[in-house]
């Protein structure tokens, strides 16, 4: 009878994982494929094996090099690579018939209510990671994070430069920052705003010498 509860509350968690979960979060159909195959296959391997006495063995290994075989296979970003962990977790745990039953299952919710907040949009919905290609050549620091935050309208916490190229005059710049909705942070609004008063309280002569000269 516990393998049988073990069987339904997996498919119940993979169901749950990938539909209302991964589906709903990311809209990637060909993942959820991936994820359902990938956790019966291991359960029923997994329940096979579990008999023998190399059973815990065997599904330990056969965890790592479907890991070593879907992560080499294509480029997942770090969220799927976490469903995909989840998945190969949730098909170990319940093919593996570990007593009491109360211990897998619980072990099942744990992974659930992980990813269920882990992955919830509303936290650090701010953070966000992106290659940005600058049109220009910049060497700088600060040049280069005033630029970035003008762009990307957010708060650069870092910015590694992969690539400053100086014959076609672009920078290729990892970044990861918070975003300010709105518009640009509040630092780069006020250098706006100073240079905009400066400007102002230049001579009319300074602001537009052409037009005197035509006068």
């Amino acid at each position: 009878m516990t393998p049988l509860i073990l069987i339904a509350a997996d498919l119940a968690a993979i169901s749950i994982l990938t539909f209302a979960l991964y589906l709903r979060r990311h809209r990637r159909r060909d993942l959820v494929v991936s994820y359902l195959g990938m956790n019966v296959g291991v359960m029923a391997v997994a329940a096979a094996l579990s008999g023998s006495a190399a059973g815990i063995g065997l599904g330990l290994g056969l965890f790592g090099v479907l890991s070593i075989i879907r992560l080499r296979s294509t480029e997942l970003a770090q969220h799927e690579v976490a469903y995909y962990f989840s998945a190969l977790a949730l098909g170990l745990i319940s093919g593996l018939g570990i007593e009491p039953v109360w211990l897998p299952l619980s072990l099942m919710a744990m992974i659930l209510l992980v990813m269920f907040v882990g992955d919830h949009p509303r936290v650090l919905p701010a953070y966000r990671h992106q290659t940005v290609i600058l049109d220009r050549a910049i060497a700088g620091d600060a040049e280069l994070t005033a630029r970035l935050e003008e762009v990307l309208h957010g708060t650069v916490h870092s910015a590694t430069v992969q690539e400053l190229d100086l014959v076609n005059d672009k920078t290729i710049v990892d970044v990861r920052y918070a975003y300010v909705p709105g518009g640009a942070p509040g630092g780069l609004m006020s250098g706006l705003h100073t240079s905009a008063e400066a400007r102002e309280e230049l001579p009319r002569h300074q602001l537009a010498p052409a037009t005197a000269g035509a006068a």
